[in-house]
Formats: C-alpha cells, structure tokens, sequence
C-alpha cells in the first residue's frame, strides 16, 4: 500500500478513534446516572450500575454510528484543509475524489466489520444487560416469548400462576389457546381451551372456554373473562427490543413470527438496517467529504459543528420517519429502509461533479 494512503487511513481512524471514544464517555456517564436512579430503592451491590452500564452502551453506540462517521469524516478534513494538504496530495496526483475513494473504501470494510464483530458482541452484552436487569424489575415474573411451539406467557396473579399457550396472535386476539391454572405451589387447579381470546385490555374475554378439572370438562356458552397483567400493547412491546439479539437471532425469530402469525415487520426492518449499515457508514462519510470540499474551506469550526448537529438531527428524523412507515405497513420493508439511503446518494453524486475543481 503506497505511504500516502497508509497516511490517509491512519489518519481518519483516528479521528474515527476519538470520537467514538468521546462519544462512549459522554453515553456512559448520562447512562451511569439513569442505572444508579434505578438501583437507588434496591440491595444491589454497589458496582452493577457500573456493569450495567458498560453492557449497554456498545448497543447506545452502534445506534450513533453513522453520526459518528459523519463527525469524524468533517474533522479528517478540516485537517487536511487547515494543514494544507489538500493541494500537496492535488500537486502529487491524487485528486479529492481519490481522497474520497479512500476514506469510503476503508469505511466500507470498517461497516462490514462493525456488522460481523461489534454488532454481535454488542447485542449479546444488550442481552446480558436485559436479563441481569430484570431480575431487578417489578415485572421478573410476567414472562412472555415465542417458539416454533407459539406463543408462550407466564403470568402470576390472584395468588396463582397462569401458563399461556397460543398457536397465533392477531391484532388483539390469541388463537387456539390453552390455559393452564395452577396455585401458588404449582397444583394444578384447572385447565381452559378456546379457539379464540380477546386481549384487547387486561381482562381477557375467553370466547365459548373448554374448561377441565379433576378429569370433568365442561363448554361453556358463555365467555369467561380473566384476569391478568397483559394486554395486547404489552405483549407487543415485549418483543420490541430486538438489538439484544444477533444476525442468526433475528432471522429464527423472522420465521417464528411468521409461523405464528404475528407481524415480522419490525424484524424484517431490523435485518434490512444491519443489512444496510456498511453502506449508510460510508456514505456518510463522503456526505462529510462533499460538504467539506464544497463549501467548508473558508467556514469557522463553530460552523462546522454546529453542521453537523442539524444534518445529524435532520438525517436521522428523515431515516426514523421512513422506517416508522416500514414498521407499520404504510412502506414495504426493504424500501423504507434503503430510500433514505437512495436520496442521500442522489445528493452525493451532485455534490461529486465538481469536487476535483475544489
């Protein structure tokens, strides 16, 4: 590799280096406060605001990468700009859009790397983060996943403990339901059928139950109504936080959705971002390099940065409104996710005409 780019990449690392280090201290520290809020009212040892901490913010980070980028790229050249170097690299042959092509490759390999590596380590510290965490929580004995077996939810209230199963969830309803009633010492008081449950609030309303105990099953015509501490938005959330979960992860719990029956929409949108991520990384780095080279040689450090915090703001609200519009069905997936992409890049190539005359 010639010096000149060994001097280039080692130079945006750096930058890349610094402020991702900035940005982990100043997520640690308003994190660190919001843990040890948490923990105040509890028994816990003195240190698990600290690790909880640390578990969550690679996943904080990963979210704030592409601005990250973004940051890095601008202080990478006003570097070259303020030392000069610009026109030196200009003199010796290499162009802007040489730069340009450098700095883009080696955040094109660094994206694929964060996605194979960091976002791996990262989600499975989320996951760490999650279920240490909830052994704290009011709510660590409502439980509630999926399998290929369906729906599952465990449920203690009343002095007694509920085992859910439903083959489907659809909008607020569970299909092919099975309820098993226990006590508070596990004996089993009574099981109910039904092929439909409405959840739409707390008090669940059992359609037309099969109810068995001590060997008599008995149908009722009329609809029983139970009482528990889910509804249908709660259990929708509980699935919400799918950065604990890997690559591998995300696409077994794609096809458990779909053979349950519930939306994999937010999945699919989870896959097709980490999917897309090496390329948002590099484009934000040229989008850095395009406003640099274009309009940013004669503009003070307080311009710069605070550019970067409206193009960051306004980057972000365009991508977080167009995948909101994925998530619930107004957008096909794929499109929501990569039409910010598409639209930042129809703006790149503009800005690419005439950046060699800079």
């Amino acid at each position: 590799m010639k010096t000149y780019k060994i001097y280039l990449i080692k130079l945006f690392l750096k930058k890349l280096l610094i402020i991702t280090v900035g940005f982990f201290s100043l997520i640690f520290i308003l994190n660190l406060f919001e843990e040890i809020n948490f923990f105040k009212d509890t028994n816990a040892y003195t240190f698990l605001p600290f690790i909880l901490t640390f578990l969550n913010t690679p996943s904080a980070i990963f979210d704030i990468f592409p601005f990250i980028y973004l940051i890095s790229s601008q202080l990478f050249f006003i570097h070259l700009i303020n030392k000069k170097e610009l026109e030196i690299f200009k003199i010796n042959g290499l162009s802007n859009f040489g730069i340009l092509k450098i700095i883009f490759s080696t955040a094109l390999i660094l994206g694929v790397i964060t996605v194979l590596i960091f976002y791996s380590v990262s989600s499975k510290m989320k996951f760490l983060y999650l279920d240490i965490k909830n052994n704290y929580s009011n709510d660590n004995k409502y439980l509630a996943v999926i399998t290929e077996n369906g729906l599952w939810v465990k449920d203690e209230i009343d002095k007694k403990i509920l085992i859910i199963n439903a083959s489907k969830i659809i909008k607020s309803n569970l299909e092919n339901v099975e309820i098993t009633e226990f006590d508070n010492n596990f004996k089993l008081i009574r099981t109910i059928y039904s092929k439909n449950v409405n959840i739409l609030n707390k008090k669940w309303e059992i359609n037309n139950p099969i109810i068995s105990t001590d060997n008599d099953v008995k149908e009722l015509t009329e609809n029983l109504i139970l009482n528990t501490h889910f509804d249908a938005q709660k259990i929708n959330s509980l699935f919400r936080n799918l950065s604990s979960l890997n690559i591998i992860e995300l696409l077994e719990l794609k096809k458990d959705y779909e053979s349950l029956g519930y939306s994999s929409n937010e999945v699919s949108l989870s896959l097709h971002k980490i999917y897309s991520y090496p390329i948002f990384l590099s484009l934000m780095v040229v989008l850095a390099g395009v406003i640099m080279l274009n309009i940013g040689r004669n503009k003070s450090n307080l311009f710069h940065a605070l550019f970067s915090i409206l193009l960051s703001v306004l980057i972000y609200y365009f991508y977080f409104l167009s995948t909101f519009f994925g998530e619930n069905g107004n957008l096909p997936v794929y499109l929501s996710v990569w039409f910010p992409l598409i639209i930042i890049l129809f703006f790149l190539i503009i800005g690419l005409i005439r950046i060699n005359e800079k």
